[in-house]
């Protein structure tokens, strides 16, 4: 048998076999027509997504302050929490990487990890910063809440579980998984209660049983209480025949963990209060963020915790409570995951909604109140829009501003916008929200356009944050995902020129403001690169041809003129070889 991979048959090879079979089947009666599609990406260099192989090195190289630019551009706030996390989250995996690509053996003895215990009130932006992290990453990411875990050989879930899903986020690449992320929230669930008599098995049982994974062990992938482990197993077995033991070596695998630790700062208040004599007073009138950053060691363990516990997270973030403030500027992100689900949510019903800033300023004022951080976002939008929701699908409604009358006044609202959605006045006031959202957008984006030009390789010319802008607010998507389609649509353009030499011989080079004016078109109309690539050469081929045959020329410059009025500049360029 030849070790030589036969050649993937390209997609005029596949069309000239299938014809060929045809022919002899019906004669000339049938015949294969390709369709007339461009595929533009596979014509410049025939490559897809790259998919990571098993067993891949670590391609990692980004450093803590760009981790910590990309946290600014979803996170509110916690700069402090932010820069401990970048800067130990970058340091471990690049730490992998430089022990992969070196020669060097710098295997230590006692090898310390950077497990981190993040520290903070519900609702501060805790799991949705680790998520956003392991998602910039690229790394396989789990996540699990301590009270469902018990101590292993007792019923219920394993923490060791946690490992398992890890293996299976990363699509069965032990290799991968093993440079993961295990996120486990409400941990302080799991600190000891001294009343508590006979065996603890859900606290500090649980505590024992996580102190290996968390420095390094080797945790098997087939148990018999998981039943997927067991099943896949069983089609290996199938397939080969046999068996092998698989395992997990969780030596570089990140764990981070997580509570809102509440009533410690008695703990801390009381430990303080002991050293220093009289500085319990002061410590009345000091911010309960001020007592969370004095967290030391003993105070944990006195919480709870056994002290081989606490040592393994030897990295602690605290986060601070949000103000009201706080909650309307995380209203204000353009990025804000929860504006942007509910404009999702109306645009499925064919209704554009915007957001004017004093609505807003209730919403948060409203947050606040439930006390429950920036998880209160949710339950304030959802209860003021509800209504809306559940009527104006029923209706003609396309165009709903929501203002300040909208969140107080909602049923007398509601009527309003049904009864006379179509006058001037509504659309009048629909239209100055919308010029208010584009503003506040183009004022983000000018404000960090260096940042964001850097971060995804794309200028920002005025022009283009203006495209930016008009994406954006046409489609319910955060700041990056609009740059970069801008970005893709500025490449389409320039494969459009490469494909052109390629089928016609002719070489073209389009203008800024002609790119400007393509790009547009992709924008506003929804035109496909095809459609563009099929009007270019409609337009231009046979006048190019005929340029080249005049002048000898084969290099021509298209400004937005001439794809405004290509006979206009095709004469000119004529009438000049004359």
């Amino acid at each position: 048998m030849s070790d030589k991979k036969e050649k993937i048959p390209d997609q005029k090879e596949i069309e000239k076999e299938i014809g060929d079979f045809l022919s002899k089947k019906f004669g000339g009666s049938v015949k294969v027509v390709a369709p007339p599609s461009l595929n533009l990406q596979n014509q410049m260099d025939g490559t897809g997504d790259k998919v990571k192989k098993s067993g891949e090195k670590l391609n990692f190289d980004m450093n803590p302050e760009e981790l910590v630019s990309y946290l600014d551009q979803y996170i509110i706030k916690q700069d402090d929490a932010k820069k401990i996390l970048s800067t130990k989250i970058c340091t471990h995996f690049n730490r992998i990487k430089y022990s992969e690509n070196s020669k060097e053996n710098h295997e230590i003895l006692g090898n310390i990890k950077s497990n981190i215990l993040m520290i903070g009130p519900t609702g501060v932006g805790k799991t949705y910063m680790i998520k956003l992290i392991a998602k910039k990453l690229g790394v396989p990411f789990a996540k699990g809440d301590a009270t469902k875990f018990t101590e292993t050989g007792y019923v219920g879930g394993d923490v060791e579980d946690l490992v398992r899903d890890l293996v299976r986020e990363a699509n069965d690449d032990i290799e991968l998984a093993q440079k993961g992320i295990i996120y486990i929230d409400e941990i302080d669930k799991i600190a000891s209660s001294s009343n508590l008599m006979g065996a603890d098995i859900s606290r500090t049982g649980v505590q024992r049983t996580l102190l290996k994974p968390m420095e390094e062990t080797d945790v098997e992938l087939k148990v018999p209480h998981d039943p997927i482990s067991m099943l896949q197993e069983m089609e290996r077995f199938q397939k080969g025949g046999g068996t092998e033991r698989r395992v997990v070596n969780t030596g570089n695998i990140l764990f981070i963990m997580s509570g809102a630790f509440g009533n410690i700062t008695n703990i801390v208040k009381k430990r303080l209060s002991k050293q220093t004599i009289g500085f319990g007073s002061e410590l009345k009138k000091e911010e309960n963020l001020e007592l969370l950053k004095e967290i030391r060691t003993e105070d944990l363990i006195k919480y709870g915790f056994e002290s081989e516990f606490v040592g393994r997270l030897p990295i602690r973030a605290i986060f601070e409570k949000l103000s009201e403030q706080d909650l309307f500027d995380i209203l204000k992100s353009p990025n804000n995951p929860v504006l942007l689900n509910k404009k999702l949510d109306f645009a499925a019903y064919g209704v554009d909604i915007k957001f004017h800033d004093e609505a807003l300023k209730v919403l948060a004022k409203r947050a606040f109140h439930e006390n429950t951080g920036a998880r209160g976002i949710v339950s304030a939008v959802e209860q003021a829009l509800l209504s809306f929701e559940n009527k104006l699908p029923s209706t003609n409604v396309t165009q709903f501003a929501v203002t300040k009358d909208v969140v107080d006044n909602p049923d007398a609202e509601l009527e309003n916008i049904v009864e006379k959605h179509e006058t001037s006045v509504f659309r009048k006031a629909f239209k100055e929200v919308a010029d208010e959202e584009k503003d506040s957008i183009r004022e983000y984006i000018s404000n960090n356009w260096k940042s964001l030009s850097i971060k995804y390789n794309f200028t920002l010319t005025q022009y283009r944050i203006n495209f930016v802008v008009d994406y954006y607010c046409k489609y319910a998507t955060n700041i990056g995902h609009a740059i970069k389609k801008i970005s893709s649509y500025f490449k389409e353009v320039k494969e459009i020129e490469t494909v052109f030499i390629k089928n016609h011989g002719i070489n073209i080079n389009f203008d800024d403001d002609a790119i400007d004016f393509i790009i547009e078109q992709f924008i506003e109309s929804e035109a496909s690169s095809d459609e563009v690539y099929n009007k270019l050469t409609s337009d231009f081929e046979h006048g190019l041809r005929l340029a080249v045959e005049k002048t000898g020329r084969n290099s021509f410059n298209i400004p937005k003129s001439a794809l405004i009025e290509p006979d206009t500049y095709l004469g000119e360029i004529i009438k000049e070889s004359y």
